[in-house]
């Protein structure tokens, strides 16, 4: 043995590097690039500024925190000319009032669709670890940009969907005036399935509001499967499914948790129905009862809800302690987008009426 101690040191504290990950072809393709598949509306004629390098500059300002269009140009008045040029701005850079004139003449549904086509190159690696019965789950809900009004006085409501396994808004669509979520439901998963290919084997999970019988058809024939709650707009389900034999159901998984100064428990049973017509819902196959028993710590004192809920996937693909993780899912959503829009970026204060420009900076957003 060598008693140079550089050559022991050297070898004990060269670092191994770690195999490289080979680049897909997705990740090559760059913002700039994916926009430029976005439908220009202007005429071409006297175009001045590139319509790519616009929305990427409204979607990196809008990352950065800006809230409104006047603090999109000012971030654009920011750079230095070399990131001007190679954005496309060889002809100065453009006033608000042109930055809105084009945002709110822009497909706003397709625009969504091309940033999350984007946005899932660039969401982890496909090859990851993943656990038994792992199903990728879809969370629908919708929002009112209560800031924002059309040209008749309404509100502007949006219906999303939530890959919730990645963060990655899939698609979002706006719900037409004089009209509700039910309608937007089959367009919003024509554009989820633009963005991914196919529902096949996808789970969607969404409020009582969609448990309607013509959206467990569509999912179905689609592949897909879906987990709703029973409530009053279903009475004959939910009256099912709160009277059944639920004490002689054995507890399928138990979980509990402390924080937010409050000690919860959830209590999860399901049970496949044998009878005649067995759930009284299209492609049903489990009834779920889940129990949430929540005690304040300051005060002691004690809550109980029961929510009742079915689900198409079958006992073998769908385990107690699957569905409790599922269920939860659909909160996700709330976290992740809606409450980010409301408190980072100030979505309700923002006051857009006209045209597309609410449903397009909710996009950007």
């Amino acid at each position: 043995m060598s008693a140079c101690p550089i050559q022991v040191l050297s070898a004990v504290t060269t670092p191994t590097d770690p195999p490289t990950r080979a680049v897909t072809d997705g990740e090559q393709i760059g913002l700039l690039h994916a926009l430029t598949a976005v439908p220009d509306p202007r005429s071409p004629r006297g175009l001045r500024y590139p319509l790519a390098g616009l929305l990427t500059v409204a979607v990196y300002a809008v990352a950065a925190g800006a809230s409104s269009v006047a603090a999109i140009t000012d971030w654009l008045d920011d750079l230095d000319d070399i990131a001007r040029a190679r954005l496309g701005f060889v002809r100065g850079v453009p006033a608000m009032t042109t930055m809105w004139r084009l945002l709110i003449r822009l497909d706003a549904d397709l625009l969504a669709t091309i940033l999350a086509s984007w946005l899932r190159t660039r969401a982890g690696s496909a090859d990851r670890p993943r656990r038994p019965r792992y199903r990728q789950v879809i969370a629908v809900d919708g929002k009112t940009v209560r800031g924002a009004r059309r040209a008749d006085g309404r509100q502007v409501h949006l219906l999303s969907a939530l890959d919730t396994s990645t963060g990655v808004v899939l698609a979002q669509v706006t719900v037409a005036a004089k009209s509700n979520e039910i309608p937007a439901f089959t367009p919003l998963l024509n554009a989820v399935e633009t963005v991914l290919g196919s529902l096949n084997g996808l789970l969607f999970v969404a409020d009582a509001l969609h448990t309607q019988t013509a959206h467990a058809t569509e999912i179905a024939a689609r592949g897909a499967y879906l987990l709703i709650p029973a409530k009053g707009n279903q009475p004959t389900l939910f009256t099912q499914l709160k009277t059944l034999p639920w004490t002689q159901v054995p507890i399928g998984h138990q979980s509990r948790e402390t924080g937010h100064g409050r000690r919860e428990t959830r209590t999860v049973k399901a049970v496949t129905l044998q009878t005649p017509g067995g759930i009284a819902f299209p492609h049903a196959e489990q009834a779920i009862r889940i129990t949430r028993t929540r005690t304040l710590t300051a005060s002691g004192k004690t809550t109980r809800e029961t929510a009742y809920l079915t689900i198409s996937l079958p006992a073998a693909d769908a385990h107690p302690i699957d569905l409790q993780r599922w269920i939860r899912a659909e909160w996700l959503i709330e976290n992740l987008v809606h409450y980010v829009r409301d408190v980072t970026f100030r979505e309700d204060a923002h006051q857009a009426r006209t045209g597309n420009g609410p449903a397009v900076m909710a996009t950007l957003r």
